[in-house]
């Protein structure tokens, strides 16, 4: 027997002894792996089933014919994508949105959760919260109805006051140059409180003791935050920041569409408003398909180098 071992080399006998600890690990704990089943079953069935449908991008869609028996086209659609005279218009207003919304709206949250745990009356701290966490819950219809009605040039409220100190109105949501400001304050509105929701709980695990032991030293607010606050929260944001460098070609088509007017579209055109048009509207579906294939492949090519990149910087990583 010994001798059989020694003949198989060190990474193989590594690797085999990995396996058997994994399995002994999963005979061990069965039971509860077996709640991890209906998870499994819902992406397997809602995910990964689905993604047969990728291959629309490759075929001509017909309705009478249905997906298996639509003929081949080979990359005819994604050629026609690359050609398309706004392809590079699109991957800018794209990039522009998100990443205005990542350097704007993530720390957003962060900040709020500083804010909130630094407040000691809990009556006030629980209606703040709640207040903002509100917004989370209302869909963006009713959220661009309310900036269209608060941002209107007849009767809305910031106009109004703008009229009352001899200003001129402005129509807001008509002009381009005021699109990325109503999107972005729109969508830190709504999604703020939510989000600091995590940042709120990973603050609540630093030790109280920590903060005690700082004070005696004389530390103030300041130093407590830099030094023992944010090292703490660090691993929460670096996971968070990960994920959404997935989401850098997603703009967010529910938000974009409610508030798009025709003069905006320059800028508000993006990759996902288009796919809805020509797919919804047009019935290009294998058209439709390329486009949200092609902003798949780029989120997946973010989020790995992202991991990478955390890994090696601050030992943070998805995997």
């Amino acid at each position: 027997m010994k001798t059989m071992t020694a003949k198989i080399p060190k990474n193989k006998l590594e690797k085999r002894n990995k396996r058997k600890l994994v399995w002994k690990r999963i005979k061990k704990y069965k039971i509860l792996y077996l709640f991890l089943l209906p998870a499994i079953t819902f992406y397997f069935v809602f995910g990964y089933i689905p993604m047969y449908g990728v291959t629309l991008a490759f075929k001509d869609f017909r309705f009478d014919t249905g997906i298996l028996m639509s003929p081949w086209v080979g990359l005819k659609y994604v050629k026609k994508f690359f050609d398309y005279f706004q392809f590079e218009l699109l991957i800018r207003n794209s990039f522009v949105i998100s990443f205005l919304k990542l350097i704007i709206g993530f720390p957003a949250p962060i900040i709020l959760a500083l804010m909130l745990n630094e407040v000691r009356i809990n009556k006030f701290k629980r209606v703040i919260q709640t207040v903002t966490y509100l917004p989370y819950f209302v869909s963006w219809v009713v959220v661009a109805t309310i900036f269209s009605k608060f941002l209107s040039p007849h009767q809305g409220l910031f106009n109004d006051l703008r009229m009352a100190m001899g200003e001129e109105p402005i129509f807001f949501l008509g002009f381009a140059k005021w699109f990325y400001i109503v999107i972005i304050s729109s969508d830190i509105w709504k999604n703020i409180g939510f989000n600091s929701i995590i940042y709120l709980a990973a603050l609540s695990s630093i030790d109280p003791m920590l903060y005690e032991a700082s004070a005696i030293d004389g530390a103030g607010k300041w130093k407590r935050l830099i030094h023992i606050t944010l090292p703490a929260i660090m691993p929460t944001v670096g996971i968070l920041f990960i994920l959404s460098m997935s989401g850098l070609l997603k703009a967010g088509y529910e938000q974009i569409i409610l508030f798009q007017q025709p003069p905006t579209i320059p800028v508000s055109e993006v990759l996902e408003t288009y796919s809805v048009k020509v797919g919804l509207q047009q019935g290009q579906y294998s058209y439709a398909t390329v486009v949200g294939l092609f902003q798949s492949i780029v989120s997946l090519i973010l989020i790995v180098v992202t991991n990478k990149i955390a890994k090696k910087v601050s030992n943070t990583s998805l995997w």
